[in-house]
């Protein structure tokens, strides 16, 4: 009888010890999975909105010339002149205007009206001289013009509609050639249809240069 409570004892203290090594084992399991450090996640970045410009012009007491219309009385630099048309050109995504102007004088020329994209957009009114070609034709490289040099920026064929009197069919294909010089003058050839090269200066007209005097009826 003794003996059996003996071994009793015995199995009960070893399945104790079995419990208690079973225990601290799986207390150990956790604890070394725990003490690993959290894997870190970065943080979404949130999308910044695209950038939004302001126009020039846009909401200042200056008039806009994207408003100017065939027909218009407009004064440039306080010099009257009419609107006798407008050619609305259109090239891989971009747009604009000429208009072409006669002063008191009955003189004409171009005015050109661009939106550019940048950050921000920007509008860009340029009067535009017709100087002699001489036979000239745009290089795709450097070229001189009145012992000035100048280096391409743009290039291409446009499509164009006319409205008004602008001595052009009216609708066609254009093809332009722009360059720019080192002190910032513009240069631009065009032709209309396989036509002749003219060529132009640009000369930049700041805000309220334009002033719209009377409207077409």
């Amino acid at each position: 009888m003794t003996a059996m409570v003996v071994l009793g004892l015995s199995i009960a203290t070893v399945l104790l010890l079995l419990l208690v090594a079973f225990l601290v084992v799986m207390r150990q399991g956790r604890k070394g999975r725990t003490a690993e450090p959290p894997v870190e996640v970065a943080p979404l970045e949130t999308p910044l909105p695209a950038p939004v410009g302001v126009v020039l012009y846009a909401g200042s007491d200056y008039a806009d010339p994207r408003t100017i219309k065939v027909g218009d009385g407009i004064e440039v630099h306080g010099s009257p002149a009419r609107v006798l048309g407008a050619v609305f050109v259109s090239w891989q995504g971009h747009e604009w205007t000429e208009f072409l102007l006669r002063d008191v004088a009955r003189r004409r020329q171009w005015l050109s009206v661009e939106v550019r994209q940048g950050d921000p957009p920007h509008l860009e009114v340029f009067m535009w001289t017709e100087v002699p070609t001489q036979g000239m034709v745009p290089a795709k490289s450097m070229l001189i013009m009145e012992g000035v040099e100048f280096f391409p920026i743009e290039r291409g064929t446009a499509a164009f509609r006319c409205e008004g009197d602008t001595g052009l069919p009216e609708r066609g294909l254009l093809d332009f050639a722009d360059y720019r010089a080192s002190d910032g003058r513009l240069l631009s050839f065009e032709r209309i249809q396989g036509g002749s090269w003219t060529a132009s200066y640009a000369s930049p007209l700041a805000p309220g240069s334009i002033a719209i005097v009377s409207r077409a009826t």
